[in-house]
C-alpha cells in the first residue's frame, strides 16, 4: 500500500484541537505539579519523622508504579470509593499533577539540599525570621539550581499525556487514532501524530540545555 498524507489535510483542524488540549493539560499540570512538588519537597527535608515519612510513601509510590495504571485507577476506581463521578478531563489533571508532583518534589529536595549551610548559618546570624530565611535566602538559590531539571520533567510530562487517550479525553493522540481508524491510514496519521510531538518536545529539549549551561555559569560566578 502507497503512503499518502494527502489524507490528513481533511483533519488539520481535528489535530489542532487535539494539540491544544494537550498543550492546556500539560500547562495546567505543570503549575499545579510543581506547586505540589516543591510543598512534597519541603516535607521531605522536615524535622519530622512522620511528615517525611508520608510524603517518602507518596513520592515512592508515584515514582514506582506506572503512570497508565494510576490513571486507571483514578478514572474507574476512584469514583467508586469517593462515590462521586470523575470526568476524563478530571482524572488526567489528577493523575499527571500527583505524577508531577512526586518527581519534581525530589528535584526541589535536592536543590534544598544544595544550598550552603553556611547560607542558613548567616540567616540566622543576622537574626531573620525563619520564613523569611526560606522565602528571601533559601528559596530563590533553590529554584535556580532546580530548573533545568525541571524544565526536563516538564517535557516528560508533556510525552506522558498522550496516555490520557486511553481514558477517552480528546488529546493530541486520541484525535490520531480516530482519524487512523475512521482512514485506516495507521502509518501516516501515528507519523505525524509522532512528529508533532516530536517538533514541540525537541525544542524544549534544546531549550533545557541551553538555560542549564547558562544556570551553571552563573552559580560558577
Amino acid at each position: 500500500m502507497a503512503l499518502d498524507f494527502s489524507v490528513l489535510l481533511r483533519f488539520q483542524e481535528a489535530l489542532a484541537v487535539g494539540l491544544w488540549t494537550t498543550i492546556k493539560l500539560t500547562l495546567i499540570c505543570v503549575v499545579l505539579g510543581c506547586s505540589l512538588g516543591f510543598l512534597v519537597g519541603l516535607a521531605r527535608t522536615s524535622p519530622s519523622a512522620i511528615v517525611r515519612g508520608i510524603a517518602s510513601v507518596y513520592v515512592e509510590f508515584f515514582r514506582g508504579t506506572p503512570v497508565l495504571i494510576q490513571l486507571f485507577w483514578i478514572f474507574f476506581c476512584l469514583p467508586l470509593i469517593l462515590g462521586i463521578e470523575l470526568s476524563n478531563l478530571a482524572s488526567g489533571v489528577i493523575a499527571l499533577t500527583l505524577y508531577m508532583g512526586a518527581i519534581t518534589s525530589e528535584t526541589f529536595r535536592a536543590s534544598l539540599k544544595s544550598v550552603g549551610r553556611e547560607q542558613m548559618d548567616a540567616c540566622i546570624a543576622l537574626g531573620l525570621p525563619r520564613h523569611v530565611q526560606v522565602v528571601n535566602v533559601i528559596l530563590p538559590q533553590a529554584v535556580l539550581r532546580a530548573v533545568p531539571t525541571l524544565l526536563s520533567n516538564c517535557v516528560s510530562l508533556f510525552k506522558e499525556s498522550a496516555l490520557v487517550s486511553a481514558v477517552g479525553m480528546a488529546d493530541l493522540m486520541f484525535v490520531g487514532q480516530n482519524i487512523s481508524n475512521n482512514t485506516a491510514r495507521p502509518v501516516e496519521v501515528l507519523t505525524i501524530v509522532a512528529l508533532i510531538y516530536f517538533a514541540i518536545a525537541f525544542p524544549l529539549t534544546r531549550a533545557v540545555t541551553l538555560v542549564e549551561g547558562r544556570i551553571l555559569k552563573k552559580l560558577a560566578i
